[in-house]
């Protein structure tokens, strides 16, 4: 019988690194491979952190991380790119600029700024050049502070569907809107999918778990549904999958330990 050969579907996180292993990178990696995709990776910055906090962030130099990206671009077909922190503005410059020129599309830009620890991951000068960068997407996640500081005005409950389509319109892409920083309503956290290409609104809904092992869900969401899309799921497929994923691994891993502070999700606890 003739052996047939097939193409992986491959994802590539351009993010930084958590020497913890709960975010960054290192989730990505998780989070893809559960999802059954395969995930590469370029680096974009090491960190010094814990389930605590982040105690430094060390950028790797620009012109090593175009070499990355010319590495892994040049070379693999990526069905899906995952982008997360991006701290400065030379870094988003530089990986704007590969994306381009390597005619990358089904990009999930989670736009990270600030870690579940407090701690932010983005110097101030940079985020004018992350809001340029945002139309360059197929799909962006943001949760509420990251989103209020996208559209200048408060978010709540009452107004999470009008802000995500304002957030979409103005960048031009579409947008999953995380409701986690609201809390729970009737035990229930609503996230809004704004297709803006239909200019449809979606809501998602999923259990409320009451845990402190939060520690890299933007993270891992936004890379699960970077390997869906790979895998050949639509948009609105792809969103539904992957926020159905987190809450099953936040769920598998409520009541495990892992270090003092924040603990991570079960990336391979999910039924």
């Amino acid at each position: 019988m003739e052996n047939l050969k097939t193409h992986y579907s491959a994802v590539l996180t351009i993010a930084g690194s958590d020497s913890g292993g709960c975010a960054g990178i290192q989730a990505d990696i998780k989070s893809i491979s559960a999802c059954g995709a395969f995930a590469a990776s370029v680096i974009t910055a090491t960190t010094a952190q814990n389930t605590q906090g982040i105690f430094d962030i060390h950028p790797i130099p620009i012109a090593h991380l175009e070499k990355q990206l010319d590495a892994v671009l040049s070379d693999i077909a990526f069905s899906a790119v995952k982008i997360g922190m991006l701290h400065s503005s030379e870094v988003i410059a530089a990986v704007a600029n590969k994306l381009a020129h390597y005619n990358i599309s089904n990009i999930v830009l989670d736009p990270v700024m600030v870690a579940t620890s407090g701690d932010n991951l983005i110097v101030n000068d940079a985020i004018s050049s992350l809001k340029e960068f945002l139309p360059k997407a197929c799909l962006i996640t943001p949760n509420i502070p990251e989103a209020e500081t996208f559209i200048g005005h408060p978010i709540t409950l009452k107004n999470l569907k009008k802000s995500a389509r304002e957030i979409g319109q103005r960048y031009q892409t579409a947008v999953l809107l995380k409701g986690g920083h609201l809390g729970a309503h009737k035990n229930e956290i609503t996230d809004i999918l704004y297709v803006h290409q239909h200019d449809e609104i979606i809501t998602i809904k999923n259990p409320w778990i009451a845990t402190k092992n939060t520690h890299g869900t933007g993270c891992s969401l936004s890379s699960s549904i970077a390997a869906f899309l790979s895998l050949g799921h639509s948009l609105e497929d792809a969103v539904k999958k992957g926020c159905h994923y987190i809450n099953q691994a936040i769920t598998q891993g409520e009541n495990k330990i892992l270090g003092k502070g924040n603990g991570p999700v079960n990336h391979f606890g999910h039924k």
